[in-house]
């Protein structure tokens, strides 16, 4: 398939988190009238309208302490309101805004490839057999930007041995919705649409690597990726695909959107590497959200800080080369 884009958007060219929080506090001190008319509205206040309900019963959760970070949380709002999903806009803030008129039910995710067991599913029934638990996750950007999340749902190899993967079944490839009415930031060629994510079968399969179907208690708002997403803590943010509609079991390595896009930049393993310098930024050190605005940046730790957990699975890999 050839690729059409147009004028391709890298993460360095989007909103920066001191541009994100300096429009905060000019909000916090109250500068109104031809301040906000050149700010635009609030998003803040956008998401605060569209607060998603708290988790029933059924998704409630109790806290996973093994694999659990001990960091304090980042605020709800941080975490709803500094968000990338292109599909809802290229700025931080743009999903918290673009997301609100979207709708997440009813919903299917589509199971196929290799594997034994495949079919549509509605999303009740895919998560109908799963132990539901909150999980604190330090979570790291490529734009060597950092927070401390608590996600609630389940480790995606629950799952995904449900469907009896065969053995050429290598890698699990993961595919977000494609619906432009609903996500105008899919009618720009940014990226190759749909969105396409992929692991290989035992990172897929390791226990820290989730299915997430809510945040701070409360159903997985729009703009975090509703209803369904995924989020691997030791790899760079664009591995955690959102609005999932397809998992499919691979023999062959999973095209990727980002290494697709860029793939001089974005490798298909994403690990955090501090000792390899993006192209154009050092990752070596990076800043986390929610601190004041002239925080001193922090150390990138191997692995975002998970390496005791999931080295083992790159032993012998180059990983200047496989990045």
């Amino acid at each position: 398939m050839s690729r059409q884009f147009g004028t391709r958007i890298d993460p360095s060219d989007i909103t920066s988190q001191d541009a994100f929080f300096s429009r905060r506090q000019l909000l916090e001190l109250g500068i109104a009238g031809a301040a906000l008319g050149t700010l635009g509205v609030s998003q803040l206040a956008l998401a605060a309208e569209a607060t998603p309900p708290l988790l029933t019963d059924r998704y409630k959760a109790p806290r996973n302490a093994r694999y659990s970070a001990t960091e304090t949380p980042n605020s709800y709002e941080e975490i709803t309101t500094y968000n990338n999903f292109y599909e809802f806009g290229t700025d931080k803030a743009d999903p918290a805004i673009n997301a609100r008129a979207f709708k997440p039910t009813p919903w299917s995710v589509t199971i196929d490839g290799e594997a034994e067991v495949k079919g549509t599913f509605t999303l009740e029934d895919l998560l109908k057999p799963h132990a539901f638990e909150e999980r604190v996750y330090r979570m790291r950007c490529v734009e060597a930007w950092s927070m401390v999340v608590p996600w609630l749902g389940f480790s995606l190899g629950d799952l995904l041995a449900r469907f009896k993967p065969t053995s050429k079944a290598r890698y699990v490839a993961f595919t977000t919705l494609n619906d432009a009415k609903q996500m105008p930031g899919q009618r720009d060629r940014v990226l190759e649409w749909p969105y396409a994510e992929g692991l290989r079968m035992d990172e897929a399969m390791h226990p820290l690597t989730m299915l997430v179907t809510g945040v701070y208690g409360r159903v997985l708002p729009n703009q975090n990726g509703a209803p369904l997403r995924l989020v691997v803590p030791w790899k760079y943010g664009f591995k955690g695909i959102k609005s999932i509609v397809r998992i499919s079991f691979t023999e062959k390595l999973p095209r990727t959107s980002w290494a697709v896009a860029a793939p001089s930049e974005y490798g298909f393993y994403a690990n955090v590497n501090p000792a390899v310098d993006h192209p154009r930024w050092s990752q070596a050190s990076e800043r986390h959200i929610g601190g004041t605005l002239f925080a001193k940046r922090q150390p990138t730790l191997p692995f975002n800080g998970y390496a005791n957990e999931v080295a083992n699975l790159y032993t012998g890999m180059d990983l200047r080369r496989n990045f």
